[in-house]
């Protein structure tokens, strides 16, 4: 049995099993290959996600929105977090980036052209003439393999599966 308890893993009994941490450069790497993540915002009290299209900028992410709850909520005093995360069909490795800052609408003249440029296009039809860009204070990333259900499914005992009954 040999288990790995190096930086980059979680110790595991089976290495298919283990969790490597991404280091900055391939966080950016992955974030770059992507368009879609996942926005999340304060709003009201709660917590609330949004899919957004978004361009890796300068070590930034910048999306477009209309107005509303999204750029309020993103652009208001809370930090945001974007989570975006891929699978590779062929090896069954999955990854997950998540970005964690501060949001701000993208105003000066010139950094709006600037951003124009990026060619950022959001697959929701409407006017998405507000751009914003986050400012990241962490990037984290990890990469696993996905393992099919069997390896993780517990079968419920009959005293698990009375108290459900």
């Amino acid at each position: 049995m040999s288990t790995d308890s190096s930086p980059g893993s979680h110790e595991s009994k089976d290495q298919t099993h283990a969790v490597e941490n991404l280091d900055h450069h391939e966080c950016w790497q992955l974030l770059r290959s992507v368009s879609v993540g996942r926005l999340a915002v304060w709003v009201e009290n709660h917590p609330d996600i949004f899919p957004i299209n978004y361009k890796v900028d300068h070590g930034t992410l910048v999306f477009r929105t209309a107005e509303g709850t999204k750029l309020q909520a993103a652009t208001g005093d809370t930090p945001v977090a974007l989570e975006a995360d891929g699978v590779d069909a062929d090896t069954g490795v999955a990854w997950s980036v998540v970005v964690k800052g501060q949001a701000a609408p993208v105003q000066n003249p010139q950094e709006v052209m600037d951003t124009v440029g990026l060619l950022l296009f959001p697959w929701q039809a409407g006017q998405k003439e507000h751009f914003v860009r986050i400012t990241p204070d962490t990037v984290t990333g990890r990469r696993f393999k996905v393992v099919p259900p069997q390896t993780w499914w517990t079968p419920l005992d009959d005293s698990t599966r009375s108290g459900l009954e």
